[in-house]
Protein backbone atom coordinates (compact mmCIF):
# COMPACT_ATOMS: atom_id res chain seq x y z
CA UNK A 1 0.00 0.00 0.00
CA UNK A 2 3.19 2.29 0.52
CA UNK A 3 4.03 1.87 -2.65
CA UNK A 4 0.54 2.71 -4.22
CA UNK A 5 0.55 6.10 -1.85
CA UNK A 6 3.13 7.60 -4.04
CA UNK A 7 0.80 7.86 -6.89
CA UNK A 8 -2.14 8.92 -5.12
CA UNK A 9 -0.29 11.81 -3.46
CA UNK A 10 0.41 12.54 -7.22
CA UNK A 11 -2.78 12.75 -7.98
CA UNK A 12 -3.62 14.64 -5.07
CA UNK A 13 -0.64 17.03 -5.43
CA UNK A 14 -1.76 18.12 -8.92
CA UNK A 15 -5.48 18.33 -8.18
CA UNK A 16 -4.79 20.51 -5.81
CA UNK A 17 -2.14 22.77 -6.91
CA UNK A 18 -2.18 22.02 -10.77
CA UNK A 19 -1.47 24.57 -13.29
CA UNK A 20 -4.42 24.87 -15.96
CA UNK A 21 -2.78 24.93 -19.20
CA UNK A 22 -3.83 23.92 -22.58
CA UNK A 23 -2.63 20.81 -24.67
CA UNK A 24 -2.24 19.55 -28.42
CA UNK A 25 -5.30 17.07 -28.16
CA UNK A 26 -7.45 21.02 -27.10
CA UNK A 27 -8.84 18.86 -23.79
CA UNK A 28 -7.05 20.50 -21.33
CA UNK A 29 -5.06 19.76 -18.47
CA UNK A 30 -4.09 20.53 -14.59
CA UNK A 31 -0.17 20.39 -15.03
CA UNK A 32 2.76 20.58 -12.78
CA UNK A 33 6.19 20.74 -13.90
CA UNK A 34 8.79 17.47 -12.35
CA UNK A 35 7.97 15.04 -9.94
CA UNK A 36 9.54 11.96 -8.61
CA UNK A 37 7.92 8.82 -7.43
CA UNK A 38 9.64 5.58 -5.76
CA UNK A 39 8.33 2.13 -5.74
CA UNK A 40 10.17 -0.87 -3.47
CA UNK A 41 9.85 -3.78 -5.90
CA UNK A 42 10.50 -6.25 -3.35
CA UNK A 43 7.57 -4.23 -1.24
CA UNK A 44 5.29 -6.20 -4.16
CA UNK A 45 4.64 -5.71 -7.66
CA UNK A 46 3.20 -1.56 -8.46
CA UNK A 47 -0.21 -2.62 -9.98
CA UNK A 48 -3.01 0.13 -8.90
CA UNK A 49 -5.20 -1.31 -6.39
CA UNK A 50 -7.87 1.86 -5.97
CA UNK A 51 -9.02 1.00 -9.74
CA UNK A 52 -7.94 -2.15 -11.98
CA UNK A 53 -4.93 -2.20 -14.62
CA UNK A 54 -5.21 -4.63 -16.59
CA UNK A 55 -2.02 -6.21 -16.43
CA UNK A 56 -2.08 -8.62 -19.64
CA UNK A 57 -2.57 -4.80 -21.70
CA UNK A 58 0.70 -3.73 -20.10
CA UNK A 59 2.73 -6.99 -20.54
CA UNK A 60 1.77 -7.55 -24.09
CA UNK A 61 2.67 -3.92 -24.64
CA UNK A 62 6.23 -4.57 -22.73
CA UNK A 63 7.03 -7.73 -25.01
CA UNK A 64 6.21 -5.69 -28.30
CA UNK A 65 8.58 -2.81 -26.95
CA UNK A 66 11.68 -5.63 -25.86
CA UNK A 67 10.67 -7.55 -29.56
CA UNK A 68 11.77 -4.51 -31.66
CA UNK A 69 7.94 -4.63 -33.47
CA UNK A 70 6.13 -1.12 -33.83
CA UNK A 71 3.37 -2.55 -35.89
CA UNK A 72 0.33 -3.04 -34.12
CA UNK A 73 -0.69 -6.35 -35.61
CA UNK A 74 0.99 -8.04 -32.71
CA UNK A 75 -0.56 -6.25 -30.22
CA UNK A 76 -3.85 -6.73 -31.90
CA UNK A 77 -2.89 -10.60 -31.71
CA UNK A 78 -2.87 -10.04 -28.00
CA UNK A 79 -6.43 -8.15 -27.62
CA UNK A 80 -4.28 -4.85 -27.50
CA UNK A 81 -6.33 -2.04 -28.44
CA UNK A 82 -4.20 0.96 -26.77
CA UNK A 83 -1.76 1.88 -29.94
CA UNK A 84 -4.96 1.36 -32.41
CA UNK A 85 -5.85 5.25 -32.89
CA UNK A 86 -2.78 6.48 -34.52
CA UNK A 87 -2.36 3.63 -36.99
CA UNK A 88 -6.18 4.03 -37.92
CA UNK A 89 -5.74 8.03 -38.44
CA UNK A 90 -2.99 7.09 -40.76
CA UNK A 91 -5.60 5.00 -42.66
CA UNK A 92 -8.40 7.30 -42.75
CA UNK A 93 -5.91 10.26 -44.37
CA UNK A 94 -4.47 8.05 -46.37
CA UNK A 95 -5.99 8.44 -50.50
CA UNK A 96 -6.57 4.07 -49.72
CA UNK A 97 -9.96 5.26 -47.42
CA UNK A 98 -13.36 5.90 -49.06
CA UNK A 99 -15.57 5.59 -45.83
CA UNK A 100 -17.33 8.27 -44.42
CA UNK A 101 -15.36 11.42 -42.75
CA UNK A 102 -13.72 10.19 -39.70
CA UNK A 103 -12.06 13.85 -39.35
CA UNK A 104 -11.59 15.01 -35.42
CA UNK A 105 -12.57 11.45 -35.07
CA UNK A 106 -10.54 11.54 -31.27
CA UNK A 107 -13.08 14.18 -29.88
CA UNK A 108 -16.50 13.62 -32.00
CA UNK A 109 -16.94 9.92 -31.35
CA UNK A 110 -16.65 10.61 -27.19
CA UNK A 111 -19.64 13.25 -28.10
CA UNK A 112 -21.38 12.03 -31.05
CA UNK A 113 -23.51 8.77 -30.52
CA UNK A 114 -24.30 8.10 -34.04
CA UNK A 115 -20.72 9.24 -35.01
CA UNK A 116 -19.22 6.97 -32.23
CA UNK A 117 -21.42 4.17 -33.58
CA UNK A 118 -19.43 4.76 -37.28
CA UNK A 119 -16.16 5.39 -35.69
CA UNK A 120 -16.53 1.95 -34.25
CA UNK A 121 -17.68 0.16 -37.47
CA UNK A 122 -14.35 1.74 -39.01
CA UNK A 123 -12.29 1.02 -36.57
CA UNK A 124 -13.46 -2.92 -36.81
CA UNK A 125 -12.87 -3.13 -40.08
CA UNK A 126 -9.39 -1.30 -39.87
CA UNK A 127 -8.38 -4.43 -37.45
CA UNK A 128 -9.85 -6.72 -38.90
CA UNK A 129 -7.70 -5.67 -42.30
CA UNK A 130 -4.49 -5.30 -40.04
CA UNK A 131 -5.21 -8.89 -38.70
CA UNK A 132 -6.22 -10.56 -41.86
CA UNK A 133 -4.18 -8.83 -44.85
CA UNK A 134 -0.33 -8.73 -44.89
CA UNK A 135 0.18 -6.07 -47.39
CA UNK A 136 -2.59 -3.54 -45.09
CA UNK A 137 -0.97 -4.73 -42.13
CA UNK A 138 2.30 -3.41 -43.85
CA UNK A 139 1.43 -0.05 -44.90
CA UNK A 140 -0.90 0.91 -42.20
CA UNK A 141 0.28 -1.10 -38.92
CA UNK A 142 3.37 -0.01 -38.46
CA UNK A 143 4.08 3.21 -35.92
CA UNK A 144 7.24 4.44 -37.43
CA UNK A 145 10.63 4.74 -34.93
CA UNK A 146 8.64 4.38 -32.22
CA UNK A 147 9.20 2.41 -29.18
CA UNK A 148 10.83 -0.87 -30.28
CA UNK A 149 12.80 0.48 -32.99
CA UNK A 150 14.60 2.66 -31.15
CA UNK A 151 15.44 0.33 -27.93
CA UNK A 152 16.73 -2.56 -30.68
CA UNK A 153 17.35 -1.05 -33.95
CA UNK A 154 18.74 2.65 -33.30
CA UNK A 155 20.04 3.74 -36.31
CA UNK A 156 23.26 5.55 -36.23
CA UNK A 157 24.12 8.38 -38.85
CA UNK A 158 27.46 6.41 -39.70
CA UNK A 159 24.73 3.70 -40.51
CA UNK A 160 24.90 1.66 -37.81
CA UNK A 161 22.48 -0.20 -35.95
CA UNK A 162 22.37 -0.18 -32.27
CA UNK A 163 20.61 -2.62 -29.83
CA UNK A 164 20.33 -0.53 -26.79
CA UNK A 165 18.59 -2.71 -24.85
CA UNK A 166 20.63 -5.87 -25.49
CA UNK A 167 23.80 -4.20 -24.99
CA UNK A 168 22.76 -2.40 -21.34
CA UNK A 169 21.73 -5.85 -20.75
CA UNK A 170 25.09 -6.90 -21.36
CA UNK A 171 26.88 -4.54 -20.06
CA UNK A 172 24.80 -5.04 -16.31
CA UNK A 173 26.52 -8.19 -16.49
CA UNK A 174 30.23 -7.25 -17.19
CA UNK A 175 30.21 -4.02 -15.74
CA UNK A 176 27.75 -3.54 -13.17
CA UNK A 177 29.28 -0.43 -11.51
CA UNK A 178 28.80 1.43 -14.93
CA UNK A 179 27.32 4.65 -14.68
CA UNK A 180 26.17 3.82 -18.20
CA UNK A 181 23.19 1.81 -18.12
CA UNK A 182 21.13 3.98 -20.60
CA UNK A 183 18.35 3.09 -22.97
CA UNK A 184 17.01 6.34 -24.58
CA UNK A 185 13.87 6.07 -26.71
CA UNK A 186 13.89 9.92 -27.76
CA UNK A 187 15.35 10.66 -31.52
CA UNK A 188 15.91 13.77 -32.40
CA UNK A 189 16.14 12.91 -36.27
CA UNK A 190 13.35 10.75 -35.82
CA UNK A 191 10.86 13.14 -33.37
CA UNK A 192 9.29 15.40 -36.05
CA UNK A 193 9.22 13.24 -38.88
CA UNK A 194 9.10 9.23 -38.49
CA UNK A 195 6.99 8.77 -35.31
CA UNK A 196 3.06 8.45 -34.28
CA UNK A 197 3.67 9.94 -31.29
CA UNK A 198 6.86 11.33 -29.65
CA UNK A 199 7.96 9.16 -26.69
CA UNK A 200 6.64 9.99 -23.26
CA UNK A 201 8.79 8.21 -21.62
CA UNK A 202 11.51 8.84 -23.03
CA UNK A 203 15.09 7.56 -21.11
CA UNK A 204 15.47 5.07 -18.66
CA UNK A 205 18.95 4.36 -16.47
CA UNK A 206 19.50 1.11 -14.10
CA UNK A 207 21.91 1.09 -11.30
CA UNK A 208 23.29 -1.84 -9.60
CA UNK A 209 23.83 -1.99 -5.70
CA UNK A 210 23.86 -4.95 -3.58
CA UNK A 211 23.25 -7.79 -5.43
CA UNK A 212 19.83 -5.59 -6.72
CA UNK A 213 18.88 -3.72 -9.64
CA UNK A 214 16.77 -0.85 -9.62
CA UNK A 215 15.42 1.31 -12.71
CA UNK A 216 14.72 4.90 -12.86
CA UNK A 217 12.75 5.98 -15.92
CA UNK A 218 12.64 10.29 -17.28
CA UNK A 219 9.31 10.59 -18.39
CA UNK A 220 8.40 14.03 -20.24
CA UNK A 221 4.80 13.82 -20.68
CA UNK A 222 2.76 11.77 -18.05
CA UNK A 223 -0.96 11.22 -18.58
CA UNK A 224 -1.54 10.75 -14.70
CA UNK A 225 -4.79 8.83 -14.91
CA UNK A 226 -4.49 6.93 -17.86
CA UNK A 227 -1.42 6.19 -18.84
CA UNK A 228 0.98 6.66 -15.60
CA UNK A 229 -0.33 3.82 -13.98
CA UNK A 230 0.69 1.45 -17.13
CA UNK A 231 4.11 3.30 -17.04
CA UNK A 232 5.12 2.50 -13.54
CA UNK A 233 4.00 -1.10 -14.08
CA UNK A 234 5.51 -1.69 -17.29
CA UNK A 235 8.89 -0.51 -16.11
CA UNK A 236 8.48 -2.47 -12.91
CA UNK A 237 8.03 -5.82 -15.21
CA UNK A 238 11.14 -4.64 -17.19
CA UNK A 239 13.15 -4.21 -13.96
CA UNK A 240 12.30 -7.70 -12.89
CA UNK A 241 12.38 -9.24 -16.29
CA UNK A 242 16.27 -7.88 -16.39
CA UNK A 243 17.08 -8.62 -12.82
CA UNK A 244 16.07 -12.18 -13.67
CA UNK A 245 18.00 -12.39 -16.56
CA UNK A 246 21.21 -10.72 -15.11
CA UNK A 247 20.93 -12.75 -11.60
CA UNK A 248 19.75 -9.92 -9.69
CA UNK A 249 17.10 -9.31 -7.17
CA UNK A 250 14.76 -6.21 -7.97
CA UNK A 251 15.91 -3.33 -6.12
CA UNK A 252 13.41 0.45 -6.70
CA UNK A 253 11.78 1.61 -9.29
CA UNK A 254 12.27 5.63 -9.57
CA UNK A 255 9.64 7.49 -11.69
CA UNK A 256 10.93 11.06 -12.72
CA UNK A 257 8.27 13.23 -14.50
CA UNK A 258 8.90 16.45 -16.84
CA UNK A 259 4.83 17.44 -17.43
CA UNK A 260 2.85 15.56 -15.51
CA UNK A 261 -0.92 16.08 -15.57
CA UNK A 262 -4.45 15.39 -15.51
CA UNK A 263 -7.21 15.82 -18.16
CA UNK A 264 -9.71 18.29 -17.56
CA UNK A 265 -12.33 15.35 -18.31
CA UNK A 266 -10.42 12.56 -16.00
CA UNK A 267 -10.92 15.09 -12.62
CA UNK A 268 -14.14 13.17 -11.54
CA UNK A 269 -12.07 9.96 -12.08
CA UNK A 270 -9.44 11.07 -10.36
CA UNK A 271 -11.29 12.36 -7.20
CA UNK A 272 -13.03 9.06 -7.24
CA UNK A 273 -9.98 6.77 -7.07
CA UNK A 274 -8.60 9.40 -4.11
CA UNK A 275 -11.64 8.12 -2.30
CA UNK A 276 -11.07 4.51 -2.19
CA UNK A 277 -8.61 2.63 -0.04
CA UNK A 278 -5.73 1.07 -1.52
CA UNK A 279 -5.54 -2.81 -0.93
CA UNK A 280 -2.57 -5.08 -0.79
CA UNK A 281 -0.27 -5.15 -4.05
CA UNK A 282 0.16 -8.49 -6.03
CA UNK A 283 3.07 -10.57 -6.76
CA UNK A 284 4.74 -11.00 -10.16
CA UNK A 285 4.90 -14.49 -11.08
CA UNK A 286 7.36 -15.31 -13.65
CA UNK A 287 8.28 -18.54 -15.82
CA UNK A 288 11.86 -18.94 -14.19
CA UNK A 289 12.80 -21.69 -16.94
CA UNK A 290 13.30 -18.75 -19.42
CA UNK A 291 16.74 -17.12 -19.19
CA UNK A 292 16.65 -14.31 -21.72
CA UNK A 293 14.48 -11.33 -21.50
CA UNK A 294 13.95 -11.79 -25.34
CA UNK A 295 12.27 -15.40 -24.87
CA UNK A 296 9.68 -14.39 -22.62
CA UNK A 297 5.92 -14.24 -23.85
CA UNK A 298 3.20 -13.45 -22.47
CA UNK A 299 2.20 -16.77 -20.95
CA UNK A 300 5.22 -16.99 -19.06
CA UNK A 301 4.23 -13.27 -17.17
CA UNK A 302 1.31 -13.59 -14.68
CA UNK A 303 0.41 -11.80 -11.28
CA UNK A 304 -0.91 -12.98 -8.13
CA UNK A 305 -3.40 -11.59 -5.59
CA UNK A 306 -4.52 -8.89 -7.45
CA UNK A 307 -7.97 -8.16 -5.97
CA UNK A 308 -8.19 -4.54 -6.83
CA UNK A 309 -11.31 -1.88 -6.72
CA UNK A 310 -13.51 -1.54 -9.89
CA UNK A 311 -11.92 -0.05 -13.49
CA UNK A 312 -13.04 3.50 -13.59
CA UNK A 313 -13.73 4.37 -17.54
CA UNK A 314 -12.11 7.74 -18.80
CA UNK A 315 -11.91 8.75 -22.36
CA UNK A 316 -8.36 8.88 -24.08
CA UNK A 317 -6.78 12.58 -25.22
CA UNK A 318 -5.40 11.53 -28.91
Amino acid sequence: MKNEQAYLNLCDHVMKEGAEKGDRTGTGTFSVFGHQMRFQLQDGFPLMTTKRVPFKLIASELLWFIKGDTNIRYLLQHNNNIWNEWAFQSWIESEDYNGPDMTDFGRRSQVDEAFKAEYDQQMDQFKKHILEDDDFAEKFGDLGAVYGKQWRQWQSSRGEVIDQLKNVIENIKTNPDSRRHIVTAWNPEDVPSNMALPPCHVLFQFYVADGKLSCQLYQRSGDIFLGVPFNIASYALLTHLIAHECGLEVGEFIHTLGDAHIYSNHREQIKKQLNREPKALPVLSINKEKNSVFDFELEDLSIEGYNPHPSIKAPVAV
